[in-house]
């Protein structure tokens, strides 16, 4: 196969919703022939990432959501590590649900604002150095267990009834079935069954604990300790402040040392989180049951099979979760600064 140096590789999900035969022929007419590709299986995302790095693109977009760029970037990785090939620099399109690297990175919000971004990486592009988590063997920004996995099972319960409602189910965003599930499937569940419990226990560098205010408080909890044994409603890890639709689960995200994640128990009353989504939302929400850590390698036990989500997909259900900084940085690109 040719080498396409200096081409840009678009994969969208064509599970997607946005992802429309409108959308797919206006992608065609932006970018060159041969360079988009559309993947509807796990299957044809792992065949898709052969075929770029044969062809090795300098440019990777993926089109979907979280899932499909956590899928894509795991399966291009780890071909192009297998060849000792560098991988190709990534991007993300805002086409999927809750987009929470398309927050972070300033990703077009519309099928007008991803055709602009396309538009204008064709003239430039910039990137930075990027760190993303390794959990159950695929890289990811965010993972978590508990509260955002539940959310998310419930989420798409609710989503898959509101499309078939008249009228509103062609105009429902899945913003509004997040609004629909959280108040009224997620939290009255989580406040009458048993809470979730977790050992938490520091398998790699020193982990810093952090106060309400995001500074450094208490010594370092080292290599073997457990950071953390009981109830919570959650357990967290993150490299970027944002989960969906620009919740800020984890505002000390942003100050983080390069070479550490974001790790956030949520030891809360879920009835106590509810009555203060809107700070929860703006990331201002504080609580002692509130726990932030920053740390680079940690293994979570559960005392019974859990729910887990990676990327905001739903993971298989576990009895265990590891989750440790991927040691080489991914190259993406910032729309920021286009």
């Amino acid at each position: 196969m040719p080498h396409k140096r200096g081409r840009v590789a678009v994969v969208l999900n064509g599970n997607a919703r946005q992802v429309t035969d409108q959308l797919v022929e206006s992608f065609d007419q932006v970018v060159r022939s041969g360079d988009l590709f559309l993947s509807k299986s796990l299957d044809e995302a792992q065949s898709i990432a052969r075929e770029i790095v044969d062809a090795d693109y300098p440019v990777v977009l993926t089109g979907g959501g979280d899932g499909t760029f956590v899928q894509m970037v795991t399966s291009i990785t780890k071909e192009a590590k297998a060849r000792g090939q560098r991988p190709p620099c990534f991007g993300l399109l805002k086409l999927g649900t809750g987009n929470s690297l398309a927050w972070a990175l300033g990703a077009g919000t519309s099928g007008e604002g991803v055709i602009a971004d396309l538009e204008r990486l064709s003239q430039q592009s910039t990137h930075r150095d990027f760190r993303l988590i390794e959990v159950q063997d695929l890289l990811t920004p965010f993972a978590g267990a508990g509260f955002d996995a539940l959310g998310l099972q419930h989420f798409h319960e609710v989503r898959a009834l509101v499309r078939h409602l008249p009228f509103i189910g062609k105009r429902a965003t899945g913003a509004v079935s997040y609004a629909i599930s959280i108040p009224t499937r997620t939290i009255p569940e989580l406040a009458v069954r048993p809470r979730m419990r977790v050992r938490i226990v520091n398998r790699g560098s020193d982990i810093t604990k952090l106060d309400r205010n995001g500074q450094r408080t208490g010594h370092p909890i080292p290599n073997g300790e457990v950071v953390f044994e009981g109830a919570c409603i959650a357990a967290l890890v993150s490299t970027i402040p944002y989960w969906g639709f620009g919740v800020k689960v984890f505002p000390f995200a942003e100050n983080r040392p390069a070479d550490r994640f974001c790790l956030r128990v949520v030891a809360t009353h879920p009835l106590h989180v509810a009555a203060h989504m809107l700070s929860v939302w703006k990331g201002t929400y504080r609580h002692d049951g509130l726990l932030d850590f920053y740390a680079d390698d940690v293994e979570f036990e559960f005392d019974e099979r859990t729910a887990i989500e990676i990327g905001g997909d739903p993971a298989e259900m576990t009895r265990s979760m590891r989750a440790h900084l991927h040691p080489d940085p991914i190259k993406l690109i910032d729309y920021t600064t286009l």
